[in-house]
C-alpha cells in the first residue's frame, strides 16, 4: 500500500518552494559536526540530502547522533562546523523560528506541548498570528481542515493533559503543518502509538509526500516500518554516516547489523525457571484515570518469584493506571494489593520502595528522571533513604558516585561520566540509567512499564536481557508492553487487557499471537481456540 506515490511536479507555496520536482534535493547538510562538553562528538562531518517526494529514514542506535543532526537542521542547535542549504541556497538557522520561516517543521519524540492549555492554544502558541488579533473560529476551521486532509481527528478545544499519546502526536504534526511546514522531520513518530494509530499515521505520511509536503525525513527504530514506507535509509553510528542505501536493497538483519556493528539477536531465548512463592497478589483492583473515568476495572492476578507476567494491550486500556496503582502513584478506587503477604493498597510509595518494589515508568523524562540533575543525583533518588548512603541525614555522595559508576559500567551507559546532566543522554542510555538504579537494588518485584519503547534494537535486546536476569534471581516481574512479540518472548503468563479489564490469564507457552491480538482489540470470542 505504501510507496505508490504520484510523480508529477509538486507545487508549493512561497517563492523558494515553487515548482519543486520529485527527486530534487531540497535540503542538504554538508560536513555537519557537533561537539558537546566532555568530549562527546555527536555529529562527525555528516553529509545528508533530502529529496522532494521521498521518505528518508534515519537509523542508528540511541546516541548515534540522529536527533542532534535533525535538531541542527531545525535550528535548535548550532553546528560547530558544516553548512546547510535549502534548494541550493546557503542558510544559517539561529533558532527554530528561522527554520520554520524556511518551511521546515519538526515533531519531537518527547512532546513540546503545554498540558494545561487547549489543543488550539498550543497550536497558536508562538505562531506569528498570535502577535495580533486572532480570529479563533477561523483558525479552528483551518486546523480541522488540515487534520481532515491527512486523516487525523482533532478536538481543538480539548485540554492536552486529557489526550492520549497518539492524540498528542497528532497535535504536534498539525501544529507544524499549520505553521506552513514543507519539510517535516518526525523523530520516533510512532513510539507511543497503538498499531491502528501507527497505520493511520503512515497513510497520512504517504499523503503528505503527494501533497504540498515535498519530503518527510523519518527517524525511527522500528525496522519493519522503515522497510514498508521509506525510499532511502541513512545509517549513523557514533556520530558518523556508516551507510546509505535504497530501502529496496535492505532487510531487517542488514539494517540492524549496520546500526549496531555486530549481529543482533531479535528473539531472546527464555531459559526454563521454576517459579517460587507468591510475591504480589492483586484482588478486584479498580482505579480512575486523569479524567476521573474508571479506567481499571476489577483486576485480579498473582505473580510469583522467578515469574514474568506480561500485561499486553494497546495504549489507553488501563495498563498505565495499573502500573501506577500498584506502585502507589495513583489511588485505588477499590480492591486490594498484597506484597510479600502485607496489604500495601494504601501504603506510601517510599514504604513500597523499602519493602522491595521497583518501578521503571514509561515517562522517562517527566517521571523517571530530573533533566537538570546529574546521573549521580538521579541515582540518589532511589537510594537517599538507604542507610548505606544516608548517615544521620547526610548523603554519602562519594558512595553514590561510586554506585553510579558501577551502573554506568554494568548497564553500558554511553556518557562522559556520572556528573553530566542526565538530559544530555539519549533515550536508550537514559532508560539504562533508570533500569540500572532500580535493578541494582535487587528488588523483589519489578514493574517495568514500556521498558523498551522507543529504543533501538541493541538497547532493546539489552533491557530484555536485564529483565530475564531479574527473573533468574527469583524476582517477580510485571512487564507492560504494547509489543506482542516482546510479551510472547519474555512472559511466563500473559494478561491481555481491554477497556480496563484483563480478558483472560494465559500461559505463555500455549498463547498464540493471533488470539492475544484479538483479545487486546476487543474482538475475541470465548469459544475461539
Amino acid at each position: 500500500m505504501f510507496k505508490a506515490r504520484k510523480q508529477e511536479g509538486i507545487e508549493l507555496h512561497g517563492d523558494i518552494w515553487k515548482h519543486i520536482q520529485p527527486g530534487e534535493v531540497v535540503l542538504e547538510a554538508r560536513g555537519i559536526t557537533k561537539r558537546y562538553p566532555g568530549g562527546v562528538l555527536a555529529n562527525d562531518h555528516i553529509d545528508f540530502k533530502i529529496r522532494a517526494g521521498e521518505i528518508h529514514a534515519i537509523l542508528g542506535e540511541n546516541g548515534a547522533g540522529k536527533t542532534t543532526l535533525m535538531s541542527i537542521l531545525f535550528g535548535l542547535l548550532q553546528p560547530d562546523e558544516g553548512e546547510i542549504y535549502v534548494r541550493g541556497l546557503p542558510v544559517r538557522f539561529r533558532s527554530p523560528e528561522d527554520a520554520i520561516k524556511m518551511g521546515i517543521g519538526m515533531v519531537h519524540q518527547h512532546r513540546k506541548l503545554v498540558p494545561a492549555h487547549t489543543v488550539m492554544e498550543n497550536i497558536l502558541l508562538g505562531h506569528p498570528r498570535s502577535r495580533g488579533v486572532i480570529d479563533v473560529k477561523t483558525a479552528e476551521e483551518e486546523v480541522v481542515a488540515i487534520a481532515e486532509r491527512y486523516g487525523f481527528k482533532i478536538d481543538p478545544r480539548a485540554r492536552v493533559w486529557q489526550l492520549t499519546e497518539g492524540e498528542k502526536q497528532v497535535v504536534e504534526i498539525v501544529k507544524a503543518l499549520y505553521r506552513g511546514a514543507k519539510i517535516l522531520i518526525l523523530d520516533e513518530p510512532t513510539s507511543a502509538l497503538t498499531p491502528v494509530e501507527t497505520e493511520r499515521l503512515l497513510e497520512s505520511i504517504e499523503t503528505m509526500t503527494q501533497d504540498a509536503l515535498g519530503v518527510v525525513p523519518f527517524i525511527t527504530h522500528k525496522l519493519p516500518m522503515v522497510l514498508a514506507i521509506s525510499d532511502e535509509v541513512t545509517i549513523l553510528r557514533r556520530g558518523r554516516v556508516v551507510d546509505r542505501l535504497p530501502t529496496a536493497e535492505a532487510t531487517e538483519q542488514i539494517l540492524a547489523e549496520r546500526m549496531v556493528g555486530r549481529p543482533v539477536i531479535f528473539t531472546l531465548q527464555k531459559p526454563p525457571h521454576e517459579p517460587g512463592q507468591p510475591v504480589l497478589q492483586v484482588e478486584g483492583l479498580s482505579a480512575r484515570n486523569n479524567k476521573g473515568v474508571l479506567a481499571l476495572k476489577n483486576v485480579s492476578f498473582t505473580v510469583r518469584e522467578g515469574e514474568i507476567l506480561g500485561i499486553a494491550g494497546v495504549a489507553g486500556n488501563g495498563q498505565h493506571e495499573l502500573a501506577e496503582t500498584l506502585f502507589g502513584l495513583r489511588p485505588a478506587e477499590s480492591g486490594r494489593v498484597q506484597f510479600l503477604g502485607q496489604d500495601v493498597t494504601h501504603a506510601p510509595i517510599l514504604d513500597r520502595w523499602k519493602m522491595g518494589m521497583g518501578y521503571t515508568p514509561a515517562e522517562r523524562t517527566e517521571v523517571g528522571s530530573i533533566g537538570d540533575f546529574s546521573l549521580v543525583e538521579n541515582v540518589a533518588m532511589n537510594y537517599y533513604f538507604d542507610e548505606r548512603y544516608n548517615r544521620a541525614g547526610f548523603l554519602d555522595y562519594g558512595g553514590l558516585r561510586q554506585l553510579t559508576e558501577q551502573i554506568i559500567e554494568e548497564f553500558d551507559v554511553a556518557t562522559p561520566g556520572p556528573d553530566v546532566k542526565i538530559q544530555t543522554l539519549s533515550g536508550g542510555n537514559l532508560q539504562k540509567v533508570i533500569m540500572g538504579r532500580v535493578l541494582s537494588r535487587e528488588p523483589k518485584l519489578v514493574i517495568a512499564n514500556l521498558p523498551a519503547q522507543g529504543l533501538d534494537v541493541g538497547a532493546t535486546e539489552f533491557v530484555q536481557r536485564k529483565l530475564l536476569e531479574a527473573r533468574a534471581r527469583d524476582a517477580a516481574v510485571i512487564l507492560i508492553s504494547e509489543d506482542l512479540d516482546e510479551i510472547l518472548a519474555l512472559s511466563d503468563w500473559i494478561a491481555p487487557m481491554y477497556e480496563g479489564e484483563i480478558v483472560k490469564l494465559l500461559p505463555a507457552a500455549a498463547a498464540k499471537k493471533e488470539v492475544v491480538g484479538a483479545m487486546i482489540a476487543g474482538v475475541y470470542k470465548e469459544n475461539e481456540p
